[in-house]
Formats: structure tokens, sequence, C-alpha cells
């Protein structure tokens, strides 16, 4: 199963079967408080001396074009009450031995790990994922923050699926200690993964706002599904899950409500031959997503 839906994500989950999804993994807004926005240029090298916009190396000139990103309003009065019930909705779409990672920074996690406490049960909580990065702006009257938090629920504690032996490892920060044997296997991650976030210039990048790098979502997938496997993700933004889930031979079903995402992700996953619905045919046989 491999599908794309533009549209309102709790009515859309009310239209998919019970328990097919291994992983519910969700990116939700982070309720900053601000217009979420990306803007990005495209530099194109100019003949002449007095060609283009922009100087650069060795004398090079060069036409930029600023090309505006995806925006959303990221600012929620009762961020819990929009939250939860969208959680709630897609709990009968796990699997009897399915988990729910749900991702989020400072502003709201430690509430919402309360409120899953409630609705999920504490003994269902496994782990506290951290990812942390090293990148952006640093505020001189506080520590700057540069991780965020995956919140890791398995709906049965004693049955879930971790494949230890797909974990990718990592190098020891002091292999002559360990031994050149173990060095050469390297280590296993703990629940801090260090990761950049999608560089600016990366093939990877999409444009659209708060994108989260492949490599996450990898490790994430392979370890806790396994191949043939459906991922359910319902803020499905630029569509990592998808490509993530795709690479490693698995199925998805991306929800989202924005047309700029949903068009993204139709283009980013266009090789895997996605369904599409609530897309519109716009001309020559092409699909567009439009709100409905």
């Amino acid at each position: 199963m491999k599908k794309i839906i533009l549209g309102e994500n709790l009515e859309a989950l009310a239209s998919l079967p019970d328990a097919f999804a291994s992983v519910i993994y969700v990116d939700p807004p982070f309720n900053t408080g601000k217009v979420q926005k990306r803007d990005r240029i495209k530099a194109t090298r100019t003949t002449g001396e007095d060609g283009g916009d922009r100087g650069g190396f060795g004398g090079r000139r060069y036409d930029v074009e600023h090309i505006a990103s995806s925006t959303y309003a990221d600012s929620y009065d009762d961020f819990e009450a929009f939250l939860m019930p969208r959680i709630e909705a897609s709990l009968r779409c796990l699997t009897e031995n399915g988990s729910l990672f749900v991702h989020l920074d400072y502003r709201e996690v430690h509430y919402i790990k309360v409120a899953l406490d409630r609705l999920i049960g504490r003994d269902r909580f496994v782990n506290e994922i951290i990812w942390a990065y090293d990148y952006g702006g640093r505020p001189k009257n506080r520590w700057p923050a540069k991780h965020d938090t995956i919140l890791w629920y398995a709906l049965d504690p004693d049955d879930y699926v971790f494949d230890y032996d797909a974990i990718d490892r990592i190098p020891y920060m002091a292999p002559g200690l360990v031994g050149a044997e173990k060095a050469a296997i390297g280590k296993t991650p703990t629940d801090v993964w260090w990761h950049t976030v999608v560089p600016t210039s990366g093939k990877e990048k999409t444009g659209y706002p708060t994108q989260k790098p492949l490599g996450v979502l990898s490790r994430l997938l392979k370890v806790h599904s396994r191949a043939g496997d459906v991922v359910l993700d319902f803020f499905a933004g630029s569509g990592t899950t998808g490509e993530a889930a795709a690479r490693n031979d698995r199925g998805f079903v991306l929800i989202d409500r924005n047309p700029d995402a949903a068009a993204i992700m139709a283009k980013r996953l266009a090789s895997f031959e996605p369904e599409l619905v609530g897309f519109t045919r716009a001309g020559d046989g092409d699909t567009a997503a439009t709100a409905g």
C-alpha cells in the first residue's frame, strides 16, 4: 500500500481500515506561535563582468531567483485539544504489535506526554528519543534549543517490533580504547540521536518548512517495522516518512491538508507510484493538489 491523501487528517483517518499500520509516526505543528516559512534562492551563473545580480568567488556573477516556500500558521490556543483527538482516532489503525511515535519540541512535548499517558497508558510508554542537532542561531540570553523529542508508545508493551540487527552502528568516540574489532563494527546508538538537519543546499531539500531528515526516519522505520509493513503519517508535510518507508521496502499512507505539501509529496514519491487521493486532474494528464 502506497497512498498520499490530500485532506483534513481527522476526516481521512475515519476512511482508513483497522489494524493496517505497524508504525504511526507524526510530526505535528510545534505550536511555535509563528508562520512557518523557509524561502530559498536559486543562483544561476551568468557570463560577462557586468551580468548577474550578485558577485561570487573568482569574480563570477550570478542571477538570483527568490523562491517562496510553502507556509502554514503554527499557533493554537489549545494545542492538546487539537492534537489528541487525531491521535486517538488513529490508534485503531495500528496492528496489535504496532508502535506510535510523536515528534515534538520543548514547547508542547511535556503536556502531550501526560495526555498520551492518560489516553494510551503509562505502561505503554517505552522510550523518549532525543534528536539532537547543531545548526541555526544561538541566542545569548538562554541555552540554545537544539533538540526535538520523539515519544514512543507500544500498543502492547510485551509484544512490539524492535529489530536490533537493523540498527545502524555509529563510530566509537575513543576507538583506541575498545580495540580494532569493536571499532570496526561500531556501537549501538543510545536514545540520543545526533543527526544534522536537512542541508539547505542538499539534494534532500524540498523547500518545505520543518522538513525532517531522511536519516532519522530511516533509522526509526528500519528498527520498528519489517519489510512489507505499512507506515502511517497523518501530518506528512514534505513526505520524508514515505520516502524512508519506500526506500526500505515498506508501504506508506501519508495525509496532509496543505495542497503545497501534497504536491511536494506527489513529486518526491512519484517513482514509487503512490495512489493519490483528493487530488484533481490538471491539464495534459498531470495531477494537481488543490484544496477541496
